[in-house]
């Protein structure tokens, strides 16, 4: 039996809605499990990415200092990286805050946001180090292939998964892509 390809999964800034879709793919997860194995993914609840893995599928935009350094880690460590879902591609919802400056947007958050005045906007050095403006992560790192949709229909995610173990280069049919 061949060698199972390595997959790790994470979700950044985002909705998380693209892993439950990928879930929906429902009882072909087990065909697909005798393909693959997970690596990193909530799938599994493995927290760390291991040191050499096949293809990594990163929903959500970039939006902290922490999503960079998962990101960044990916990227060096998995063979093929997939941008999943328009938060990846192209930052989405949370890049909606990219119409306002950070400090406009915390203190919106923070200090006159939903009728609730709190005394300060949150420093505490656990908290990650917000970027100025939600980025997709192409801009970031090199990406291999874009998996779009919000979120990929199951159907788009079983299409793309099998056509990449089975070597081909995984385009998708124009009815698989949708935004719901």
């Amino acid at each position: 039996m061949a060698e199972k390809l390595k997959i790790a999964t994470c979700s950044l800034a985002g909705c998380f809605g693209c892993h439950m879709s990928f879930l929906d793919i429902d009882e072909r997860l087990i065909d697909l499990l005798e393909l693959v194995e997970f690596d990193r993914s909530p799938i599994n609840d493995i927290k760390h990415l291991g040191p050499a893995v096949d293809l990594g599928l990163i929903e959500g935009g970039v939006c902290n200092a922490d999503n960079v350094h998962v990101l960044r880690q990916f990227r060096d460590r998995c063979r093929v990286l997939v941008a999943v879902g328009e938060c990846g591609i192209t930052g989405g919802v949370p890049s909606m805050r990219n119409s306002f400056t950070l400090k406009q947007c915390l203190e919106e958050s923070y200090i006159r946001g939903a009728g609730v005045e709190c005394a300060h906007i949150p420093d505490d050095p656990e908290l990650p180090l917000l970027l100025n403006k939600v980025r997709p992560l192409h801009h970031i790192v090199k990406i291999d292939y874009f998996l779009p949709g919000c979120p990929p229909s199951a159907d788009a995610f079983w299409h793309f998964l099998t056509e990449l173990v089975a070597g081909r280069d995984p385009s998708l049919p124009p009815a698989l892509i949708h935004f719901d």
